[in-house]
Order: structure tokens, then sequence, then C-alpha cells
């Protein structure tokens, strides 16, 4: 096991994507913290696995909430006395919709969720790693919207808070390189889950996407998973900084 008595928090926890990360890091022996919003959602999730119930623990904490935040932070290492791993997959998206059409609410709330909750629950951890003086693994999930925009689908505020992650990423990565604490960020492409989830019961659909990739599928939760495990893990112990792109070869194409 590559991740044996490590402690990670897992926020956006009972997501698809958070979900799997979850069940991959506790495959790997992590303790894992499950955080969300929604304490029903999560305890709902977490039941899903299964064979680890005494690996995994859920807390409700809203990442756009300092003190929530820092109570839930100091919580856990009260409990744990560490934590070597952060999963900053929590996250919100809009409606497809014109920027001159959207409301400044609509900037606020991407921009506090995705940017300032990261940044909030971020800053936490790190205090603890540097207490802990055994450094710690920092992944952030971002998305392949972060570098390019989508003919037709209206997201420019959310792909700017994307693109803000993978400067945030590297930023941290070389700050905090000699207190051993590495940063690296995890950027989807189209993946079977949130959204997405309904429009692929379409066959039609699902097959317009699929012939879009040159890996010729839609990607899955436990494809961004696997990538996070790896990254977290001592066998990324000299990588750091890195914007890892999990796409099915998609951003390295034309289309």
């Amino acid at each position: 096991m590559r991740l044996e008595n490590k402690v990670a928090i897992v926020t956006g926890a009972s997501s698809d994507i958070g979900l799997e990360i979850s069940k991959k890091l506790v495959q790997e022996g992590a303790n894992v913290v499950m955080l969300g919003r929604d304490m029903v959602k999560l305890e709902k999730a977490r039941a899903t696995i299964k064979d680890y119930a005494s690996k995994t623990v859920a807390i409700p904490c809203d990442i756009t909430n300092e003190s929530q935040v820092i109570q839930t932070v100091n919580q856990i290492t009260d409990h744990y006395g560490k934590i070597d791993i952060l999963v900053n997959n929590a996250g919100a998206i809009s409606d497809p919709i014109h920027f001159h059409e959207m409301t400044e609410e609509a900037w606020h709330s991407l921009v506090n969720t995705n940017l300032f909750g990261t940044f909030r629950i971020t800053k936490s951890a790190i205090v603890k790693m540097l207490e802990n003086k055994n450094g710690g693994s920092i992944i952030n999930i971002g998305s392949i919207s972060a570098e390019r925009a989508i003919p037709k689908v209206h997201l420019t505020v959310y792909c700017t808070t994307k693109a803000a992650i993978n400067m945030f990423t590297k930023g941290l990565a070389v700050e905090y390189a000699r207190r051993n604490i590495r940063c690296n960020c995890v950027n989807p492409g189209i993946v079977n889950a949130g959204m997405i989830k309904s429009y692929l019961d379409y066959p039609e659909a699902r097959k317009v996407l699929e012939n879009r990739q040159p890996i010729n599928r839609i990607g899955e939760p436990e494809d961004v998973a696997n990538a996070v495990v790896y990254l977290a893990s001592d066998d990324a112990k000299w990588i750091s900084g890195i914007i890892l792109n999990v796409d099915g070869g998609k951003s390295a194409s034309e289309g």
C-alpha cells in the first residue's frame, strides 16, 4: 500500500469524482476525511466504501466559510495528529450563459468556491503540515477548461477560476518546495460524472463526445482518482508544480 497510515482530506467528497478519490486513497492505506456541505450526501457516499468504514470519516464543512474550515482542520489534527494529503476537489460550475448576461452574484459565487474556498482550506492545511514538519502533498482538481474554451458552451468565468488554480498550484509548489510540501494539479477532461452523466445516457450524445476524444471513450472518475493517488504517493516524491491533464489526449488535439 502506497499511502499506509497517511491522513488525507478530500473536499467535495460526495461528488462522483470526490468519492472515487476517497475510495482509492483508502484502498492504498490512507485514513480519509471526507468533507462536503451536505452531511446526508456525505454519509451516503461514505457508506459505499463498505470494507473500509474504519478508515473513513465524514465531516460537514463549507469551504466558503473560514471559521468552519479552521474548526474542521483543527478537529482533524486533534484526532489524527497530522495532515499528509489534501485533495482540493470541491468546486462549482455555472449554467452556460454569455458573460455579459451573468450577474455579479454569479461571478462571486464561482470565485468564492473555486478560488477562495480552495485558498482557505489549503492555508489551514499548510499550517498543520508545517507544524508537523513531515511535509505533505496537495493535489488540486482543476479542468482542461483552464487551458481551452469550448465553442458554444459559455463558461468564461468558470474557465478563469480554473486557470487561476493552475497558477496557484505552481506558486505553492515553488514557495513550499524547501518545506517538503508538494503541490500538483489534475485537470480532467470529459468525465462520466456530475452534470455530464445525464447527457451521456443518450447513446447518440455519448457517441458524439466519444468521437471527439483521441482515446475514443469518455473518462471515468477512476481515471482521475488513479492520477491523484500517484501524485499523493512517494512514487511522485520528485514531482511538484505539474498540471496533469487527464483527458484522453483531448488537450493535445485540435478539435
